[in-house]
């Protein structure tokens, strides 16, 4: 488990050391200075686009507790309708920040698939709480998990199609990562689209596909409109993977540095707040099924958000890995090793068609200084290493050291 240190410089003590002035203050000593409000946003309000999907109940719950106005900004949550739309405003300055997917970030920061910009991620929003929905048509031919699946596809020969929500993002990763750890290759064994999150049961329930790979509430909706099964969780796959980020330009940052720390403080203390209690889980719940949301019924998303699940075939259980927007800290903390996990993966599915410089990149993107300050500014634990260490579903351990050879390594790829 990580380390975390407890920020320990006061507020008092930050402004005293402010009034001896900048010269010679050390960055560190700076940066716990902007972080205790010296330094006033310099943009005061601020779009940040989001999709209907229960992991951006941080972003909007930092509006909507006035968490925001504590930090000087106003935040205004901008709904979209597609992944691609969010990337688009995201580019051209339509939209300051996005709750978005950390993959995105990184495959427009290399051009992959089209647009390209320099990119920065500024915390994650959230681990855990995505899911592969099978559809009810599978299940009752015994594809209930990827064994299941595997057998059916090999005795039942077609074209099998699957689901993700963007070509470089994270439910794509998580789709090919247990398909291939279940021995389908998902590149040369079946077809795979890409659909909007809040347009997945729909498809699925006209036959548009065998399975997806979407955030929550869409797996639960599934289940409670009796069209699919869950075969998997995302937190099976990889305990606590990072999942959405808040996302924006390089420029911006470069540009907006008090306010990028300042709404980043906002959604942290907004995802403690969410993380804290049955209570404020359940207000929530409440608060983002909104039609100006997610546009859901309550009980679609406050099941699985306090880690109750059920699978569509009677099965049910208490998983203590569901989403978390906090969790002491743990969650928020932008791992260099998280992003560059996501290279290795577009490398092994052929998105990049060369090894970048993994560590370089993810040191451009991941803006680990302003997290810092950020931390401070809303008392959140800080965690001493920039990489962490995990094993995933089929036993491979990364931990960043040699993502080259780690990209390389798998038997199923491109």
């Amino acid at each position: 488990m990580t380390d975390f240190l407890k920020p320990s410089l006061s507020r008092r003590a930050v402004l005293q050391t402010a009034a001896v002035g900048a010269i010679g203050i050390s960055p560190a000593l700076r940066a716990a200075v902007y972080a205790a409000g010296s330094d006033a946003p310099e943009k005061t309000e601020v779009k940040i686009g989001f999709i209907p999907l229960t992991d951006c109940a941080s972003v909007v719950m930092a509006a909507e507790l006035g968490l925001d106005k504590k930090y000087g900004v106003k935040i205004i949550p901008t709904k979209e309708s597609s992944w691609a739309g969010v990337r688009d405003k995201l580019v051209n300055g339509e939209l300051d920040f996005a709750h978005v997917l950390y993959g995105m970030i990184y495959g427009v920061h290399l051009g992959v698939g089209g647009a390209k910009k320099d990119m920065a991620v500024l915390m994650t929003l959230n681990n855990n709480g995505q899911a592969i929905t099978l559809s009810k048509k599978l299940a009752d031919k015994g594809a209930v998990d990827g064994v299941g699946l595997a057998k059916l596809m090999g005795l039942e020969k077609r074209e099998y199609t699957f689901a993700q929500t963007f070509p470089t993002g994270t439910h794509a990763m998580w789709l090919y990562y247990w398909l291939a750890a279940n021995g389908i290759n998902p590149m040369k064994d079946a077809k795979v689209i890409t659909v909007p999150p809040p347009q997945m049961v729909a498809n699925m329930r006209v036959g548009n596909m065998d399975g997806f790979c979407v955030g929550e509430p869409w797996n639960h909706r599934a289940i409670i409109d009796g069209i699919g099964v869950t075969a998997v969780t995302t937190q099976d796959i990889w305990k606590d993977h990072p999942e959405k980020v808040l996302g924006t330009t390089a420029e911006f940052v470069k540009k907006y540095p008090n306010t990028a720390r300042a709404v980043t403080a906002a959604i942290l203390e907004a995802g403690k707040w969410i993380d804290s209690g049955l209570q404020n889980k359940n207000k929530m719940a409440e608060t983002i099924a909104a039609k100006s949301y997610v546009n859901t019924s309550v009980d679609a998303i406050n099941q699985r958000i306090l880690g109750r699940y059920q699978d569509g075939m009677g099965k049910s259980w208490d998983d203590p890995n569901h989403m978390k927007f906090f969790n002491d800290g743990a969650v928020n903390f932008p791992y260099l090793s998280d992003g560059m996990w996501f290279l290795t993966q577009h490398k092994r599915w052929g998105l990049l068609k060369e090894h970048p410089d993994y560590l370089a990149v993810a040191k451009q993107i991941n803006q680990i200084d302003i997290y810092k300050q950020a931390a401070t500014a809303s008392k959140t634990p800080v965690p001493k290493d920039v990489m962490r260490t995990s094993k995933l579903i089929d036993g491979v351990v990364w931990d960043g050291k040699d993502p080259k050879k780690y990209a390389d390594g798998f038997k199923v790829k491109v």
